[in-house]
């Protein structure tokens, strides 16, 4: 992995079309792969923010995600479609001023997939991404990522492997994927880029590795959700407490114990104690109390209703 790649931009320079003619009528900036040229047809750019997904629709604050399933003839393709339908008036003036920047959550997160991915790290395959600017300074932007067919995220997998697996074996399971989650992190920490996202949810694998231990883990484990990805020399430290107080947070599932969470540590850092690991427990503590306090509300606003 290269210790000083360049900064996230566009690959290729589109034709710029004049600021007026960007305020008055807008612009596009688009990546996409040939499938999904193929499979989405000729005018997908004009359908793809109104489209109807599949099925696992989910709808939030202006934006939504949801699994996109196109066929034609014998060939099908699964993606799961975000869509930033609203995005800060900032955005907005920055992408009309400099549009051949990536200025949508989606067409930024396309750039950190294929990042990550020259750099050798499992991640989706993005196959589509898009911000459409204008007119008037609004923004809009999507991004396809090919479903990961087959697989559960660590949250998931986890119980399922103790259920399936016997004590010996899910014991030698577990120190396979734990190394391969220290190997994970530590090849993006010891460079100094960040996930900032690093839950247990965004780490996938194939669902038939939880009914066996495979001989090796390497390539197996999926990172997801890369759109925070970034590197920060300056800020090192806050950020990698950042991610590993997330994942010590999320591996609060059944099957994994305090001697797994050692065993970790130890491979990650070298040693037990020190101040990262204090300050990597005390960002731990401050998750559980955060979530307590949610989930007593949510529980109390669930009441009242």
């Amino acid at each position: 992995m290269d210790p000083t790649p360049a900064r996230f931009l566009p690959s290729v320079r589109d034709p710029v079309s004049s600021l007026w003619h960007r305020l008055r009528n807008g612009t596009r900036l688009l990546r996409r792969e040939p499938d999904w040229d193929r499979l989405a047809g000729e005018d997908w750019p004009d359908r793809v923010m109104d489209v109807p997904v599949t099925d696992r629709l989910h709808e939030k604050q202006g934006r939504s995600i949801g699994r996109l399933i196109l066929t034609q003839g014998h060939a099908r393709m699964g993606v799961y479609l975000k869509r930033h339908y609203r995005l800060g008036w900032w955005r907005g003036v920055l992408a009309t001023l400099l549009p051949n920047r990536a200025w949508s959550p989606g067409l930024e997160e396309w750039q950190r997939l294929k990042w990550a991915h020259d750099a050798g790290l499992p991640v989706p395959r993005a196959v589509a991404a898009g911000q459409f600017v204008g007119p008037w300074f609004r923004l809009q932007g999507f991004l396809a990522v090919e479903e990961l067919y087959g697989m559960l995220p660590l949250h998931e997998a986890v119980p399922l492997a103790a259920a399936r697996l016997d004590a010996a074996a899910f014991a030698r399971w577990k120190r396979g994927l734990g190394a391969e989650l220290v190997r994970l992190s530590r090849r993006l920490h010891d460079q100094k880029w960040f996930h900032k996202d690093l839950y247990f949810c965004h780490f996938y694998i194939p669902e038939e590795l939880t009914r066996r231990v495979p001989d090796a883990w390497a390539e197996r484990v999926f990172m997801i959700d890369l759109h925070r990805l970034d590197r920060h020399p300056l800020l090192a430290l806050w950020f990698q407490v950042k991610d590993l107080g997330q994942l010590l947070y999320s591996s609060e599932v059944v099957g994994v114990t305090a001697r797994d969470r050692v065993r970790f540590w130890k491979l990650y850092h070298g040693r037990r104690g020190g101040l990262l690991a204090w300050l990597v427990r005390l960002k731990w503590r401050l998750y559980r109390r955060h979530n307590r306090r949610r989930k007593s509300l949510a529980s109390r606003t669930g009441s009242e209703s």
